[in-house]
């Protein structure tokens, strides 16, 4: 007999995904917070020469299916209690190894010149999604605060509202969540901040009001709601490779031939489909990124 712990049985290993989705459409219906687009503001963008080729999963896939630990541990719970945060008025402060440090509000980056990024999303977990962010370069906003020579890493914080997010009282991780870049791939073009996706501003659920987008990195990675962002001399600490350095790296680059110690990475399943793929090296994104890594082992630094 084949015993399987729980931590290594993914939901789309136990229910079909058509199934799945039609009963948290129900749930969020019913309980009015997954909204249509129509209630979302419109946020135009110009297409980007950076977007993928392949087709975009649906808005309702994307939205109804979440890791955001701030608002529980089911895939399902984003959706069904992001709905409490409150995203407007909403600032960012911009501060450490820099000329300049400012604060930076919402309203203010909604008149960044904005593109979209058709952008695969590869999680830790084995599946992955092609999601259409609309966003702007980091770098875009790193230029305007005037790192100092001694910026080499940059760290993000996402908000801590614990009552708004219901998730933070489990204590899962040692709250706010944070996240770090060095300064190479934070500048790197294919690194986003982003508002919206499918011509929308994000749902909170997805990371409202804006989020980091790193695609060839896990998705953990890409930090949602944030509230900070530090320019840091030292490599600053990451809320996943504390809670578990021997799983987690700094890095996190997308690498097929570094298992999970307690699964593989070496194949994924798209949301929507039934058969899995090959993980592809950095998420497909290696002739952009792979010369950012020259020289390092990207097994001891994963």
């Amino acid at each position: 007999m084949l015993i399987r712990h729980s931590a290594d049985i993914l939901p789309s290993d136990i229910t079909p995904r058509s199934i799945y989705l039609n009963r948290r459409q129900f749930m969020l219906g019913s309980a009015g917070l997954l909204l249509p687009a129509t209630a979302l503001a419109a946020l135009p963008a110009r297409k980007s020469p950076f977007s993928t080729t392949e087709t975009a999963n649906s808005r309702e896939e994307i939205s109804s299916y979440n890791n955001y630990y701030e608002f529980g541990t089911g895939k399902d719970e984003p959706a069904l209690y992001a709905g409490r945060l409150k995203t407007r008025p909403w600032n960012i402060v911009v501060d450490g190894e820099v000329e300049k440090p400012r604060s930076f509000g919402i309203e203010e980056l909604l008149k960044y010149p904005q593109e979209e990024r058709i952008y695969r999303l590869r999680c830790v977990e084995g599946w992955s999604m092609v999601i259409p962010w609309i966003g702007f370069p980091l770098a875009s906003l790193l230029s305007q605060v005037r790192p100092t020579s001694k910026a080499k890493y940059v760290a993000f914080e996402t908000a801590l509202r614990p009552g708004e997010m219901p998730g933070v009282a489990r204590r899962v991780l040692d709250w706010p969540y944070r996240e770090g870049l060095r300064i190479d791939e934070a500048m790197h073009p294919l690194t986003i901040l982003a508002l919206g996706l499918y011509g929308d501003v994000l749902p909170k659920q997805n990371g409202a009001p804006i989020r980091l987008v790193v695609p060839w990195k896990y998705g953990f990675k890409s930090i949602k709601a944030i509230s900070r962002i530090r320019l840091l001399e030292k490599q600053p600490a990451t809320s996943w490779n504390m809670a578990a350095p021997n799983e987690y790296g700094f890095y996190s680059n997308v690498n097929p031939a570094v298992d999970h110690p307690r699964w593989s990475q070496a194949s994924e399943r798209r949301i929507g489909e039934f058969l899995k793929r090959k993980t592809l090296p950095f998420n497909g994104y290696g002739a952009q990124v792979a010369q950012l890594y020259r020289g390092m082992d990207l097994v001891k630094n994963f």
